[in-house]
């Protein structure tokens, strides 16, 4: 039987990994024959099916106003306790007016139980699904203990409140088994592992143009080679080392571009980068645009590129990332059938290695083996397609949509019984 379903989180806009995989899962649903609609407080999907509640938003003054004064010390004075309880009963108020207009019959809530960047939302969700007993599903991306700054807190009884709870109608999904561990361990909470997916039942088609359009933006010549650094310009990315790869090529026609804005943690890392770019001698490329989020619902104006215009561009794929909740980059990569360079991080090391992947691979640093793998599979198509097709074969099995859509029509039977297993 069809269902109304409702994704709340603090945003869906943009190209980070919370967003994207909102944006998949509701692909999925809508397959299924579900209907999908949105609550957050910043948005970029059909105001026909969607809320938008500035409020929610984790860069909201009143919260920034409130994150500023319960994070990094112990104490909590009382105007902060009575400003939290003042915001969190307003967006209670709105998320139940969100499921009284479309009428939801369950809840996706994407991270705003999991990290505490919206701390009221957080709460405020927690009361309303024990007050209405909504069917639920909190999908969690990373928790706040994997975070160093929000170690010291003056919220410990509103992160144990909420972040996350443990309610009869709610089931936990995790994208790793470290975060299923740590998760019962701190909570006695159980939960379900998804990990991030992508439709490899139907591979992407790049655009013929693609290539020649980007170079020319770019201003770079047809046999330059691209290595993409296809993430955020934050410093868990780990980009220096994607400049040092490009350095030790020592190839006049390699250059590095890296896809996404900076902003969401500040802009020291980017200005950095591009010094020590300078100082190299490399030639760094950032887009500077916002990107597109391909797998959102509605269509976008925005005259931004997407992922689907840019992977296809890429020669090579860089992946050094010091940490990761999953590695959405990385999937991508697989995707697009580009070869990739990937610094084992935990995750990667514990979740996804021992699937069997063939990847050029560092531990933490770069070695001349390593570079030297780099350089064979830049002048070895036939290397470089071995090395591909390989990879999206395993990832077909492990990460493809089937995995998800499996799962959702088991936690819909748990909810509504056998009526929920197809629309």
């Amino acid at each position: 039987m069809k269902k109304n379903i409702g994704f709340l989180s603090t945003r869906f806009a943009g190209v980070d990994g919370v967003t994207l995989e909102a944006s998949k899962w509701a692909q999925v649903l809508r397959g299924m024959g579900h209907t999908c609609f949105w609550f957050a407080g910043q948005l970029d999907k059909d105001p026909a099916r969607s809320m938008q509640v500035p409020e929610a938003f984790f860069q909201h003054e009143k919260n920034l106003w409130i994150n500023e004064r319960i994070f990094g010390r112990k104490q909590r004075d009382p105007v902060v306790t009575d400003t939290i309880q003042e915001v969190k009963n307003r967006l209670k108020e709105r998320i139940r007016e969100f499921v009284r207009r479309f009428d939801i019959d369950m809840l996706i809530l994407q991270n705003a139980l999991t990290i505490p960047m919206h701390v009221p939302l957080g709460m405020a969700l927690t009361e309303f699904i024990a007050e209405t007993q909504t069917p639920t599903i909190a999908h969690h991306h990373d928790f706040y203990w994997e975070r160093t700054r929000f170690s010291v807190n003056g919220v410990g009884d509103y992160l144990r409140m909420a972040f996350p709870p443990n309610l009869p109608s709610m089931e936990h999904v995790v994208i790793n088994s470290a975060a299923q561990e740590e998760l019962a361990l701190r909570t006695g909470i159980s939960s379900i592992i998804i990990p991030n997916i992508l439709d490899f039942e139907n591979p992407p088609d790049a655009a013929l143009t693609c290539r020649l359009t980007l170079r020319s933006e770019l201003g770079l010549q047809e046999d330059d080679i691209i290595i993409l650094q296809p993430t955020r310009i934050v410093q868990r990315k780990g980009i220096e080392h994607a400049l040092t790869l490009v350095k030790e090529l020592a190839d006049p026609r390699c250059k590095l571009v890296i896809s996404h804005e900076a902003g969401d943690e500040g802009y020291d890392y980017a200005d950095w980068l591009k010094q020590e770019a300078r100082n190299m001698g490399i030639d760094l490329r950032m887009l500077n645009t916002d990107m597109r989020d391909p797998w959102n619902d509605m269509e976008s104006d925005s005259d931004g590129h997407s992922l689907l215009d840019i992977y296809p561009c890429a020669d090579f794929v860089t992946y050094p990332s010091l940490y990761e909740g999953f590695g959405n980059a990385f999937l991508e990569a697989v995707y697009f059938q580009k070869p990739v360079l990937i610094n084992r991080y935990a995750i990667f090391v514990r979740d996804i290695e021992p699937k069997g992947f063939d990847l050029v691979a560092m531990d933490g640093f770069l070695t001349e083996k390593t570079i030297r793998k780099v350089r064979e599979l830049l002048k070895s198509e036939e290397r470089r397609l071995r090395m591909v097709r390989t990879n999206y074969e395993v990832a077909s099995r492990h990460y493809s949509y089937a995995v998800l859509r499996r799962w959702l029509r088991i936690l819909l039977i748990n909810f509504f019984g056998t009526e929920g297993a197809d629309a």
